[in-house]
């Protein structure tokens, strides 16, 4: 039987707003969906082409995302102070921790193997807007055809994987290489695809980057919902 996209879409984020489509949370920080939540006109808004930028950003194609990754506001249990971002890499979400037990909650794309993600307590020691991407050492010994010829480094714009925005974690003072930043591969938002670092639809890294300044602390939770460094 064809099922119409348009009503399986509907049908799918009313679940989610009934928590049929959360997802996992841990012992420390758990958050619940609201039940109410914005209808779909809405989230076509929220995710509608930018044209104010440098370089165009696209609509995001919604039916390519699943619907509880799309950022909204939700309750949120923890003991984090209001202006942290708790990354939970398990769930694959990133909470703004916000006054009276809230959160903005974004869906990420995390690290394609455990051993890549950052695990506990960092600070955001700088932003930047279409920044430059250069990979790491280590990526390029593990694919050198693949990321070799950016040794270099690649200018920010559209082919740039770190997409129009970026903030880079520090610990202790020193750069720990990875980042929360945008993706041109929305589709991707809820696996593990990356090298190790956080990323978020462009639509959502620009709405987060201007809700935290230079000195946010981050936690990103371990596989067992702490944030063990």
């Amino acid at each position: 039987m064809t099922i119409d996209r348009r009503r399986f879409l509907g049908g799918a984020m009313a679940a989610a707003g009934s928590g049929l489509l959360a997802g996992c949370a841990s012992t420390q920080n758990a958050a619940l969906v609201q039940p109410l939540r914005p209808v779909s006109r809405e989230y076509a808004a929220m995710y509608g082409a930018i044209d104010t930028e440098p370089f165009p950003i696209p609509a995001v194609d919604l039916a390519e995302i699943e619907p509880r990754f799309l950022r909204r506001e939700v309750t949120f249990r923890t003991t984090e102070q209001p202006g942290t971002i708790v990354v939970d890499p398990a769930a694959r979400y990133a909470y703004l921790v916000l006054e009276r037990g809230r959160a903005m909650r974004y869906g990420v794309g995390v690290g394609k193997e455990e051993g890549f993600n950052f695990r506990g307590s960092a600070v955001i020691a700088r932003k930047a807007e279409w920044p430059r991407w250069t990979p790491t050492l280590n990526m390029i010994r593990r694919e050198p055809e693949r990321y070799g010829k950016y040794a270099q480094g690649l200018p920010g714009g559209p082919e740039n994987p770190l997409g129009p925005r970026a903030l880079y974690l520090y610990r202790d003072g020193q750069d720990t290489y990875y980042r929360l930043h945008g993706t041109d591969e929305p589709a991707t938002i809820g696996t593990m695809v990356s090298s190790g670092c956080i990323r978020l639809i462009n639509q959502d890294i620009i709405d987060l980057y201007r809700r935290v300044p230079v000195g946010t602390k981050v936690v990103v939770l371990s596989a067992g919902g702490d944030a063990t460094s």
